[in-house]
């Protein structure tokens, strides 16, 4: 016959039983418990220091790692304690309760430890990409990638260990077998209730994985252009020029067009547009616009161009086309040489500057 095998953690406390026999059977129970904390608390630093040492090479946080040593030490305990009062009290009328009490701290600990060695995987991950690819587009597509995949799977988590729970009570089992039967109407009714959440979702992920945003680009949504925050299950979170945040849905960014001033690369082109008289100097712009762009950091040595794109009623367009790193660099470039040119010419040539009642549409 194959022999039965035994469970190590059994094993271990009823080895501490047999040390501990020679006192009262009142406190026996307490010796255990206290000697499994003490083990549990030696495992969850000897875990936590090992594995520190192990992923500081690839770059991984030690804060990330410790923050698995609280529920290491939890979960650990709680297994201790499931055994103990099995053995001790088995045959208790009140172990049943406790038996279940200890059995929802065990699901619990075990999510939680589950959950940070998640987001330690996904440091380690991080690290890993980021030292291949650099800081960059790839970089921002894998992080959104992974950050989504990682709330879906705590989503997962959360969900296994209420059910895990649930279905170690005898009334739910047989309440689940009554909805069984009933779940083509109970599917309908539900599929109806989170129609909209649903879309939402798979919208995250279609968002996410088919790379149409990713965070850190430049977006102009609703007419008011921002960062890509935070891509959730469910919505976007843009943080707009002005320090305001725009929470939009998933689907959205699914549904309606919007701008992505990034998508391939962050690098912008824009323009400064000056209407002046007739006789303004173009030489004298077009050779200061270089210097100004040439000497600022904003600029990225692209695009650089003056020319005169327009003119009707004794006025004329003066565009500059500049380009810029990011749309942040390119906003503050064109209010920079907006401001300085301007200001020159009122110093130096007021006589080009056009009469509030030449421009079309001011009121005379």
């Amino acid at each position: 016959m194959t022999p039965t095998p035994v469970d190590p953690i059994d094993e271990t406390v009823e080895e501490v039983i047999t040390v501990s026999s020679f006192l009262p059977e009142s406190l026996q129970f307490w010796v255990v418990l206290l000697v499994g904390a003490v083990v549990a608390a030696i495992l969850a630093f000897v875990f936590s220091g090992v594995a520190r040492r192990v992923l500081r090479r690839i770059g991984v946080d030690e804060a990330d790692v410790k923050a698995t040593r609280f529920p290491f030490f939890g979960l650990v305990t709680s297994i201790v304690a499931k055994s103990a009062l099995a053995i001790f009290y088995g045959g208790k009328p009140w172990y049943n309760p406790w038996q279940f009490a200890i059995l929802i701290v065990l699901v619990i600990f075990l999510t939680w430890f589950t959950i940070k060695l998640v987001r330690v995987i996904e440091a380690g991950m991080m690290a890993r990409f980021e030292a291949k690819f650099g800081p960059g587009r790839r970089l921002a597509k894998v992080q959104t990638q992974v950050g989504l995949m990682r709330r879906v799977l705590i989503a997962v988590l959360c969900i296994i260990a209420v059910a895990a729970v649930l279905l170690t009570i005898e009334q739910v089992r047989a309440l689940g077998a009554g909805l069984l039967a009933s779940a083509g109407l109970a599917s309908v009714v539900v599929g109806l209730a989170v129609q909209s959440t649903l879309a939402n979702v798979f919208a995250g992920l279609q968002v996410a994985f088919t790379d149409s945003i990713r965070v850190d680009d430049t977006v102009v949504a609703e007419g008011e252009r921002g960062t890509v925050e935070e891509i959730t299950l469910s919505y976007v979170v843009v943080l707009l020029i002005d320090g305001r945040r725009m929470i939009l849905p998933s689907t959205y960014f699914t549904t309606t067009p919007f701008e992505n001033w990034s998508r391939r690369s962050t690098e912008i082109t824009g323009n400064v547009a000056l209407q002046l008289k007739l006789n303004a100097p173009i030489a004298y712009l077009r050779q200061r616009s270089s210097e100004l762009l040439e000497s600022s950091d904003w600029w990225d040595g692209r695009s650089n161009e003056l020319l005169v794109t327009d003119a009707q009623n004794g006025l004329q367009t003066v565009t500059i086309y500049l380009s810029a790193r990011d749309a942040g660099d390119l906003w503050n470039l064109r209010n920079m040489l907006r401001e300085k040119l301007l200001a020159e010419l009122v110093e130096n040539y007021p006589e080009c500057l056009p009469d509030p009642r030449m421009i079309p549409g001011n009121p005379v």
